[in-house]
Order: C-alpha cells, then structure tokens, then sequence
C-alpha cells in the first residue's frame, strides 16, 4: 500500500472514530499529496519518496508553528499543532536516536572523504538524501558540525 493510500485509509478511521484532530490532519496531507500529484510537471503519480519529502515539511511547519504560538501564549493553538505534528510523523520511518545518527554520519563522512568543517556541504548532500524522514535536517547538519570540527 503506497502513502497515499494510507493516508486515505486513515481518514476513513478517523472518520469512524470521530477523531476531528486526526481527520483534520489526514485531510491536510491529503490536499498537499494531490496538489503534489497535479502539479505542473508532475506525470500524475505520486512516489512514496515525494510523500515523505512532504510530511517531512508538514511536520516541520508544525513545529514551527506552534513554537511561534507558544512565545505568544496561545498554548492551546501550539498544543494542537504539536498534536498534528505528531500524527504526520507516525506516517513516518523510525526516527534515529542521536547515537544512530552519530554513528550513520560517521560511516557517510568517511565514505566521502571529508575531514573538514570546508567539506560540510560535501557530507549533508549526501547524508540529507541518505537520512530524509529519519532526522530534521537541523539535527543532520548541527552533528555534521560537530563531528567535523574533530
């Protein structure tokens, strides 16, 4: 079963179980996958690769989000969007733990031969394509630093 279908699958649940959050949510990734699939250039498919990158960015916009509304105290706008947050990413792979990252990055840095904080750029193209979905690009990127400062 490809994401979309899942997502579809999953607002018939939500719909049943008379989830508003959930449905709500499910329905956003939906509008997003379909605009995605008919987009000018798009071949009207849409690849579970392309999904992720789009639950990816609706979880990061959530976070977000409710960072901005919580330095606002609108707690109950942040809280909710904390929630959307965290339904995306059950759509998501297993995200890694800092030492799975610390040791993923590792075997990508010795793989491309950088030995650097110059050669970052060389390192976070391919370990962003390696690990997307699995880790914030924020997180890929402050390791990267960290592990190359060495």
């Amino acid at each position: 079963m490809n994401m979309f279908d899942k997502i579809s699958e999953g607002i018939k649940e939500a719909m049943k179980a008379k989830d508003q959050v959930r449905l709500d949510t499910l329905r956003a990734i939906k509008k997003e996958f379909i605009e995605a699939k008919t987009a000018k250039g798009a071949d009207g498919e849409l690849s579970d690769d392309t999904a992720m990158k789009i639950l990816v960015k609706l979880v990061k916009q959530r976070k977000e989000v409710a960072e901005i509304f919580a330095s606002n105290n609108r707690q109950d706008l942040a809280e909710l969007n904390l929630a959307e947050a965290k339904i995306i990413e059950e759509y998501l792979p297993k995200q890694l733990t800092p030492e799975e990252l610390e040791e993923a990055l590792k075997v990508i840095i010795e793989r491309v031969g950088a030995t650097s904080p110059q050669q970052m750029g060389m390192v976070m193209g391919v370990a962003t394509k390696e690990l997307a979905g699995k880790v914030e690009g924020k997180a890929i990127s402050a390791k990267v630093k960290e592990l190359l400062s060495k």
